[in-house]
């Protein structure tokens, strides 16, 4: 999409452009349609997406005033796969198979599935999937328990949820272990508060966030990782979507940002996922002990293996593991340092403390 011209349809308010595209500001975690009245945000808080529910599927919610889910597409195209979306949130408990969402639109499923992902950037069941797994971390906070948010989001056993949440984060364990054969790694390296900031993905997703003092480190560490994998810099290879995401990482860094939501391509055993989730729902500004994680996953008695899932996280601040400490308030470990962790946890501190008097 051509970003200036869509910045310059957001600017003018172009009433003719709404059901074309919408656009989302990271700041407030809201996307509209471009005539929305609403104050213009800076052009680096925004992105843009074809659709609404692509939107809603990187983490952005509808803005209330402008309601951009009623404007109706320009393109028959794009129509089509909003109304395979709504088809799909429409049948939470028996998802619709590709067959059938051919047979109801008269489309054949290979057309289908090329034109769903060519707007989405995800197949119909990768949508179905996400946007399970999406209510399952809804419910989960407003839930009894788990298991009632589990059976809530259309889960048939916890095997289910798991096997999904793995199939989101992406890599296979094979994968991992022979050194990323086969996989192709972008990374880009930036300035930031705490030193020299490197955000590397693949074509599914973040692979790493690493934080450290030199780019030479940064990288020696990453190829290290995937030894086998065809690892490539930004300046060889241009990638969008890297940058969005380096843009975030460099907010959540900064404290300026409360929401910190990327599509991820990491490889974790059922146990390591269930203490990285549990990170990601630890409030912005906020800590807990190893003891309280262990816990909250049902395993009191894991204090060790859940400070060893922290210490194994590929992706600093997008899973939190910096609000960990001890239960005598020290602040235990980090890999990348930790006097990066103390001032990582001052900085969140010190917004939820200005978010609060404002």
């Amino acid at each position: 999409m051509n970003n200036p011209e869509l910045w310059s349809a957001v600017l003018s308010r172009d009433a003719s452009r709404d059901g074309s595209f919408v656009f989302a500001v990271r700041s407030t975690g809201i996307y509209c349609r471009p005539s929305c009245p609403a104050r213009r945000p800076r052009r680096e808080q925004v992105s843009f997406f074809q659709v609404p529910e692509a939107a809603e599927q990187a983490g952005f919610r509808a803005c209330r005033r402008c309601h951009p889910r009623r404007a109706r597409a320009n393109d028959p195209q794009v129509e089509l796969v909003r109304q395979i979306c709504h088809a799909i949130d429409e049948h939470d408990e028996e998802p619709l198979t590709l067959k059938t969402l051919s047979a109801e639109t008269g489309i054949s499923a290979h057309h289908l599935q090329r034109t769903f992902k060519e707007i989405m950037g995800v197949t119909p069941r990768q949508y179905a999937e996400s946007r399970r797994l999406n209510q399952f971390k809804s419910k989960v906070k407003s839930s009894a328990s788990v298991t009632e948010a589990m059976y809530e989001a259309g889960y048939g056993s916890s095997r289910s949820l798991y096997e999904r949440s793995a199939a989101r984060l992406g890599m296979t364990p094979a994968t991992y272990g022979h050194g990323g054969r086969g996989m192709r790694i972008i990374y880009t390296i930036a300035d930031c508060s705490l030193g020299r900031v490197l955000v590397a993905a693949t074509a599914r997703g973040v692979c790493s966030v690493a934080l450290g003092d030199s780019d030479s480190q940064l990288i020696e560490s990453l190829f290290a990782e995937y030894p086998n994998a065809s690892i490539d810099s930004q300046d060889t290879l241009i990638s969008p979507s890297l940058n969005l995401w380096l843009n975030q990482v460099l907010e959540q860094l900064k404290g300026k940002s409360s929401r910190l939501d990327l599509p991820l391509d990491l490889q974790a055993t059922a146990f390591q996922l269930r203490v990285w989730e549990e990170l990601q729902r630890i409030p912005f500004g906020s800590t807990r002990s190893y003891q309280e994680i262990a816990a909250a996953i049902g395993n009191p008695k894991a204090v060790r293996a859940v400070a060893g899932a922290c210490a194994s996280n590929h992706v600093a601040v997008v899973i939190p593991c910096h609000r960990v400490i001890r239960e005598n308030a020290g602040l235990g470990g980090y890999r990348w340092g930790l006097e990066r962790k103390r001032k990582l946890l001052e900085n969140e501190q010190q917004r939820k403390q200005q978010n609060a008097a404002a």
